[in-house]
């Protein structure tokens, strides 16, 4: 197999994560659990998202929440922006990475940001130009990639239109989120083959029909090097009921660790985050790797 020497995980659990729990965690344990994402090696941390707490309530204290933790250098704190507005309550807490998000269909794009499909851009266009204006990198996540509950499978073609549109603004990265779950291998491989740069592409899997990982082992064979992960598994889309939880971050870097792959990452660390998390959300986390490590000492050898 063509596989990379190295793979960074893009770690969402803070943000991507805790949006869609239905209570509200406090922010001194979403301050521990990025202190806990950082000791466990993360360099890119998510941190939050300044979208009006009316629509994401549990991301309300994100000001908050910034100056709670101490930013270390060498790694990265993307927050999530949906507008001009955003933008700036993220350059007033000293933000210097952001992510937008778009949709792939229609229906979607309606739903989620009240727009169509094409006059979403007119939202992220001077979002991206002011961001790129104050030094501030910007990611894009497209939504729905593989399909969506309304309107069935996305045409590919359409997912490169937009990525590319979103690329063409000056986003330095675009993450092909299957938001739903609905992706297979094949696809994966497919849509990724249809960008002219995979280095320019990260993916963002959820685990609904439990085709996480093989999507992923086809997007890194496709040449992807940054894959989208939530410690624990938690998370999915307040948007999109059909969403299920994230791929976890341990179930990937079990994976990743297993095929020789460099992450930088701490496994022991990251298990121990997941149940410690788990307790301060009141249930089990969802990801095998945690559920088969919490209670036992798994060798070395093993991992």
């Amino acid at each position: 197999m063509r596989l990379p020497e190295r793979v960074t995980v893009y770690e969402v659990g803070p943000r991507d994560g805790l949006q869609n729990e239905k209570a509200i965690v406090p922010v001194e344990v979403k301050a521990e659990f990025i202190e806990r994402l950082e000791d466990a090696g993360h360099r890119v941390i998510e941190a939050t998202s300044f979208v009006h707490p009316a629509w994401v309530p549990q991301l309300a204290d994100a000001e908050q929440l910034l100056a709670a933790i101490s930013r270390k250098p060498g790694i990265r704190y993307p927050v999530l922006v949906p507008n001009d507005r955003g933008l700036d309550r993220a350059l007033a807490n000293g933000v210097d990475e952001i992510a937008i998000f778009a949709s792939a269909t229609e229906t979607f794009a309606n739903k989620n940001l009240n727009r169509t499909l094409d006059s979403q851009f007119e939202m992220f266009e001077p979002v991206v130009a002011r961001a790129l204006e104050h030094d501030v990198k910007v990611r894009a996540y497209v939504s729905m990639v593989f399909g969506d509950p309304w309107e069935g499978r996305t045409p590919a073609e359409q997912v490169v239109r937009v990525g590319t549109r979103l690329l063409d603004l000056g986003c330095h990265e675009l993450s092909l989120g299957d938001t739903i779950g609905v992706g297979t291998p094949g696809q994966a491989a497919d849509l990724i083959g249809a960008f002219p740069d995979p280095a320019r592409l990260a993916v963002h899997f959820h685990d609904t029909y439990g085709q996480a990982l093989a999507n992923t082992l086809a997007a890194l064979q496709a040449g992807v090097t940054v894959i989208d992960a939530s410690t624990g598994g938690i998370g999915g889309c307040p948007y999109a009921e059909s969403a299920t939880g994230n791929l976890a971050t341990e179930d990937l870097v079990w994976m990743l660790h297993g095929l020789g792959i460099e992450t930088g990452l701490d496994l022991d660390k990251l298990v121990a985050t997941s149940v410690w998390l788990a307790e301060r959300l009141g249930r089990p986390s969802p990801s095998r790797v945690v559920q088969a490590l919490a209670d036992k000492d798994t060798p070395d050898a093993e991992r």
